[in-house]
C-alpha cells in the first residue's frame, strides 16, 4: 500500500491506529542536537545519540593541509568568538583546533573545538547513520574516499550530500558504494497571486538523473513539497529528504507522503510528538516568503 496515494485525512487515521503501515522514516539531527547544543560539535553529535537520532548531518570543509573539518561556514566568525577570522580552506588543522567553537552556545561548551571528520565518525553507533554534507569543491573527494573506507562504518551508514550537482555526480562516480543526494532550495518567483518555483520538478528530476543521485534534499516547503510532488521523486526511483523540520504538524505531514528522513535541529523532540496519537493535522499557512530559507 502507498501512504502517498490515499487521501491525507485517511493517511493520519491509518499511522495513530496502524503504525506499521506508516513510512519508514528517520529523524536526522540537523549539525548534531543543535537545538540544546552548539552546531557541528562533538557534544551536539553526542547529545544526538542520547537523544535517540537515527542519524546525524554535519558539514565538512578541507583544511589547508588537506584535513576534513566539521564546521558549516567557509570561515570561523560565526562559532568562534576569537579574532581575527580565519578563513578555513586557508587555515591548517593545527590552528583551527586552537579556537574554541562552543562558548556562543552556553558557558558550559567552552572546551568544544572544531572536530575532524574522522572524530565525528567515530561517535556513530552500530546500526545509525551520518548524513556527509561537502560545504566545499570536488578537491575534497580523494581524502573523503580514503577517510570513509578507514572508518569503522558500513557503507550503508553513509549518506553524502551537497547543493553542488557536479560535486555529487563525481561521488557516484568515484564512491559509487555510498548513498549520494543532491540538495537545492528553492525560490519563489512570480507573483504571489500568480506564485511558481524554481528549481521546477522537472529540472530537479533531470539532475538527479544526470548526476546519478540517488536522491534529493530539500526544504519542507508545504507550497512546493506536496504528497504529488514526493510521488514522482519515488516513482523515478529516486528518495526524498526534508530540512529543517521542528514542526510536529510539518512532520507528520511529510511523513505520510512518504519522506525518507527529516532533518531537525530537535531530534528527541520530534520523535517524541509523533508519536502522540493526538497530534493534529497540519493547517495550512498563510506566508508566502519571497525566497525560503538556505539550509
Amino acid at each position: 500500500m502507498k501512504l502517498s496515494r490515499l487521501p491525507l485525512p485517511l493517511v493520519f487515521l491509518l499511522i495513530s491506529i496502524l503504525p506499521g503501515l506508516a513510512p519508514a522514516q528517520l529523524f536526522v539531527a540537523h549539525r548534531g542536537a543543535s537545538h540544546d547544543a552548539p552546531e557541528n560539535t562533538l557534544a551536539a553529535f553526542r547529545l544526538a545519540w542520547k537523544q535517540g537520532a537515527d542519524a546525524i548531518e554535519g558539514d565538512f570543509h578541507l583544511t589547508s593541509d588537506k584535513q576534513i573539518v566539521c564546521i558549516h561556514d567557509k570561515d570561523t566568525e560565526r562559532v568562534c568568538p576569537t579574532k581575527p577570522v580565519l578563513k578555513v580552506a586557508e587555515s591548517d588543522l593545527a590552528t583551527l583546533q586552537n579556537l574554541e567553537v562552543g562558548s556562543w552556545k552556553g558557558r558550559q561548551f567552552s572546551s568544544e573545538k572544531i572536530p575532524t571528520l574522522s572524530d565525528v565518525l567515530a561517535t556513530v553507533p552500530e546500526g545509525k547513520k551520518i548524513f556527509v554534507e561537502i560545504k566545499c569543491g570536488p578537491e575534497i573527494l580523494p581524502v573523503l574516499e580514503k577517510e570513509l573506507a578507514a572508518s569503522n562504518l558500513e557503507p550503508e551508514q553513509i549518506v553524502i550530500i551537497c547543493f553542488k550537482s557536479a560535486v555529487i555526480q563525481q561521488v557516484r562516480e568515484s564512491m559509487p558504494q555510498y548513498k549520494a543526494n543532491w540538495l537545492t532550495s528553492y525560490k519563489l518567483k512570480g507573483s504571489e497571486d500568480d506564485p511558481s518555483w524554481t528549481p521546477t520538478q522537472d529540472e530537479v528530476l533531470a539532475t538527479l538523473a544526470r548526476t546519478q543521485a540517488t536522491g534529493l534534499g530539500s526544504q519542507g516547503h508545504e507550497d512546493v513539497v506536496t504528497e504529488e510532488f514526493v510521488a514522482a521523486m519515488v516513482d523515478a526511483g529516486f528518495e526524498f529528504h526534508a530540512w529543517t523540520i521542528d514542526d510536529p504538524n510539518q512532520a507528520v505531514q511529510l511523513k505520510s507522503f512518504g519522506t525518507s528522513s527529516l532533518t531537525t535541529n530537535r531530534p528527541e523532540f520530534l520523535r517524541q510528538q509523533l508519536a502522540d496519537p493526538k497530534l493534529a493535522a497540519p493547517k495550512p499557512t498563510t506566508e508566502s516568503p519571497r525566497e525560503l530559507l538556505v539550509k
